[in-house]
């Protein structure tokens, strides 16, 4: 097929790059020989060098080894981002294992459902959220625990002042960093496990092709599904990523994780994007503490900055950093996924740090990244960007899927690359559904998103088929009217989803939160609105909000808008 989109590229970027038959853990030895003493993890200003954090994760590995794991044994992180969970991770793949990362924000019901689905035989639990795993062991087959304190890693003195005055304390769910689990069976602190690994651990044979890691992905739309993830989708992820940065040098940067390591966005564009690449990783482990967030930007002169559109929105309204009080002229590149970035965030945030800001997209299912702008000419805003290297997309017809779209016409997006997951775990007909071949027997990946691409190649996503709004006979996509509503001086955020209407089907509705001090009524904001976009797109209703619900991502959660106004209209 002819690729249009490489016309795009920076000139220094590659049309094809080589994959290594490599793992990612063995790129962290790499790093370690190569920058022994350079720092791979900052935590709270407390540094581990790549040295440091090889012997941990052999510690680590060989401490598996010892409780009996076996290749292909799934372990889950039940973390936030913090050492334990890179070691962890780590660790479980140079020991032959699966890493299941688990959602810190899950419940005890969701903790079930994916140690159960997985069959992990392990799990490293933050001290803070054991009990939600208590609530369920029983049922779930773990045949050991591991528990971690938050301030393991932590400076002395922080270390100390934690356990006075914060360990005992309860959070705002009720929850104690401080627990006893003397009475629970199999059950291990972290740091007595690691000495349970004296020496290195056994080599395993693993082939490119063999399961790394188990990704769940779908939450917000239905019941989580396990993408598999290869020891070569990953790796390749990381090789096409790090060829799109013009400049970029092994061991020259730092990165800052704010992502969760536990999605696959923060687990390629922060963790194994600075392992690889042997650049410090500056981890944070609650995002929505931005007074963190911006010291933390400031302290370490962070140079990459992935994130999402919420956490730049945030920054560029930041009382204290439109009166210059933060330092964020070290910021280089950012890229920003997970959810459409609003033009006018884009620009303001560029505008404010002087760095580069460039949409992304991408999913669990390719590991992630599958399209990104230009970064030295910032691409075509309001665009995901082109595929990069390796990549191929195509724009089929949605009912069908048969159909290519010609360009400019919209359709359902289709990828193929190296970056495509093997498959869901154990679901078939799932996996069936998306991972389709097509007449030559090229497997492509069906993402469920809505796009168009122009005659540079450039995608953009119209929305969700599942999300798309049929008002009167008119295609309404959510994510056209949020950019329009974000370029309302008075709007911070927005979610627009569609509503039963007894005439016309459904119409849309946008749930809006204001800026700091402005103030606007329904009818002030649709006659905007009426200004600005076509009619039958114009909310029908408009819901003032103080918050939006979101994902641990920072993803606004529409789903969870649409539920709420339904059962308000099942209760009327």
């Amino acid at each position: 097929m002819e690729r249009i989109w490489q016309k795009a590229y920076d000139p220094s970027v590659p049309h094809h790059v080589e994959i290594p038959d490599e793992t990612i853990e063995q790129a962290l030895a790499k790093s370690a020989a190569d920058f022994p003493n350079q720092p791979a993890l900052i935590f709270y200003n407390h540094t581990i060098t790549f040295a440091e954090l090889n012997a941990l994760v052999d510690k680590f590995a060989a401490a598996l080894q010892a409780n009996g794991l076996q290749k292909g044994d799934r372990v889950s992180l039940y973390l936030p981002n913090c050492p334990q969970y890179t070691i962890g991770y780590y660790g479980t793949l140079r020991a032959g294992g699966i890493v299941v990362p688990t959602n810190p924000l899950y419940v005890p019901r969701e903790i079930s459902h994916q140690i159960r689905d997985s069959g992990a035989k392990f799990m490293v639990s933050l001290s803070l959220m054991y009990d939600r795993v208590r609530k369920v062991r029983g049922e779930l087959g773990l045949q050991k625990v591991i528990v971690t304190s938050i301030k393991e890693y932590f400076p002395p003195i922080l270390k100390l002042l934690f356990t006075l005055l914060k360990e005992n304390k309860p959070d705002m769910n009720g929850e104690r960093h401080r627990v006893d689990i003397s009475g629970d069976a199999d059950t291990v602190w972290f740091q007595d496990f690691l000495r349970e690994g004296s020496g290195k651990p056994a080599p395993v044979e693993i082939q490119p092709e063999d399961t790394a890691v188990l990704m769940y992905t779908g939450g917000t739309t239905g019941v989580p599904k396990g993408a598999q993830l290869t020891h070569r989708n990953i790796i390749a992820n990381v090789v096409q990523t790090a060829g799109w940065i013009p400049g970029i040098k092994r061991g020259k940067g730092v990165t800052m994780s704010a992502l969760p390591l536990t999605h696959s966005y923060g687990m390629t564009a922060c963790q194994n994007w600075s392992i690889y690449l042997g650049l410090a990783q500056v981890l944070i482990p609650n995002p929505r503490d931005l007074d963190d967030v911006l010291k933390n930007l400031t302290r370490h002169k962070v140079t990459f900055f992935p994130g999402v559109p919420t956490l730049y929105n945030a920054i560029n309204n930041h009382p204290d950093v439109k009166a210059g009080k933060y330092d964020l002229s070290s910021i280089e590149v950012c890229l920003s996924g997970a959810a459409g970035l609003p033009p006018e965030v884009q620009k303001e945030f560029m505008r404010v740090t002087g760095g580069k800001l460039v949409e992304a997209y991408g999913l669990s299912e390719t590991t992630p990244a599958v399209t990104i702008n230009p970064v030295e000419s910032t691409g075509k805003i309001g665009t995901i960007g082109v595929p990069i290297p390796n990549t191929d997309v195509k724009i089929v017809d949605a009912e069908t899927g048969e159909k290519e779209m010609p360009l400019g016409e919209v359709g359902e997006l289709c990828v193929r690359g190296p970056q495509v997951m093997k498959g869901y775990w154990n679901m078939p007909t799932e996996t069936a559904n998306v991972l389709r071949p097509d007449k030559n027997g090229d497997v492509w990946l069906y993402t469920g998103d809505l796009a168009i691409m122009d005659e540079d190649g450039f995608v953009k996503i119209v929305d969700r088929k599942k999300d798309m709004i049929i008002s009167g006979g008119f295609n309404i996509y959510p994510n056209e009217v949020e950019y329009i509503l974000y370029q309302h001086p008075a709007v911070l955020e927005v979610a627009v989803v569609g509503v039963p209407h007894e005439t016309r089907g459904e119409v849309a509705k946008a749930f809006v939160v204001l800026k700091e001090g402005e103030s606007l009524t329904e009818e002030e904001l649709r006659q905007w609105c009426k200004q600005e976009m076509r009619a039958y797109m114009v909310p029908k209703y408009v819901e003032f909000r103080d918050e939006l619900p979101k994902t641990m991502v920072g993803k606004i959660l529409r789903r969870q808008l649409l539920e709420e106004e339904l059962q308000k209209q099942g209760g009327k």
